[in-house]
């Protein structure tokens, strides 16, 4: 596989960098950015937390307006942050900026013409992490987290995948995509008509569901959530996650922060808090 440094930038002791490769999952070159603590160049294998952003952001968004390089730094962790979509003159768009390039939420699209490429859930649960084991001095300890359409990425990733991650976060999540319009646009397209399949990529349903036993584990969450946030009533429904949490006893910490809207102010607000939070779960298991 050919991947390419795009960028390199030296930060708090350790290096963010840029690259690009040919994904197998997505039929397209893809982006991704990393941030390499001190550590790592130090000949220890640090472990690793997956950002997924939101809807028409891309790999630079975090790394660029998030703040959280200096205390990846001081807790030893590395920080991938994927483009949030394949791209190219040869993947298919839509008008909106709720769909297609930039928007592709994180599922196995089912329908064409967005089969051939928006395979974005295979690509994060099992191409880039591979990617990343075998370029970098990483462990195979990983967390996730993200914000928005990333934010339910994550939770669902998490949920769906327990034995992989040890910690879960996201900031003002889409937590009950089947039932808010972002969703319901999103879904249709990419995954058809029929309803019944959307439920493997709701979080709140997942939640809902969720139960340990057979050699299962919930996954810890931590959700913070803006109250001045625009989409909060209609797209996001962070009380759906709560009642999930509620009737299958899962441990979701769920905070609703006064003031705060949806943009990187709010993230870069309470990014210490959510670093600790995966740190503690990824260094103790």
């Amino acid at each position: 596989m050919t991947v390419e440094n795009l960028s390199s930038n030296k930060s708090f002791g350790g290096w963010n960098k840029q690259y690009s490769h040919q994904s197998t999952s997505l039929n397209c070159a893809m982006r991704f950015a990393i941030y390499l603590p001190p550590q790592a160049s130090n000949g220890q294998k640090v472990p690793v937390l997956y950002w997924l952003s939101g809807l028409t952001c891309s790999d630079e968004n975090f790394m660029h307006k998030a703040g959280a390089q200096r205390l990846a730094a001081e807790l030893g962790m590395a920080i991938v942050a994927p483009d949030t979509s394949p791209r190219g003159r040869d993947v298919a768009d839509d008008e909106g900026y709720d769909l297609g390039q930039g928007a592709g939420f994180y599922v196995n699209a089912t329908q064409a013409p967005w089969n051939k490429h928006y395979q974005m859930y295979d690509y994060i649960v099992h191409e880039l992490p591979a990617l990343i084991e075998s370029m970098f001095p990483v462990t195979d300890k990983r967390s996730i987290a993200g914000h928005s359409m990333g934010g339910h990425g994550a939770l669902v990733i998490a949920l769906r995948n327990s034995a992989a991650y040890q910690s879960v976060s996201a900031y003002s999540p889409i937590s009950n995509p089947i039932n808010c319009p972002w969703g319901k646009k999103a879904f249709t397209a990419y995954l058809g008509r029929d309803t019944s399949v959307w439920s493997d990529y709701d979080a709140s349903t997942l939640m809902r569901n969720a139960s340990e036993g057979n050699g299962l584990s919930f996954v810890p969450a931590l959700v913070s959530q803006g109250e001045a946030d625009d989409f909060l009533v209609e797209q996001l429904k962070p009380e759906m996650l709560q009642a999930a949490a509620k009737a299958s006893g899962y441990p979701l910490v769920l905070e609703s922060h006064e003031g705060y809207d949806h943009s990187y102010f709010f993230i870069a607000s309470f990014m210490e808090q959510h670093l600790k939070f995966h740190a503690e779960y990824l260094k103790s298991n």
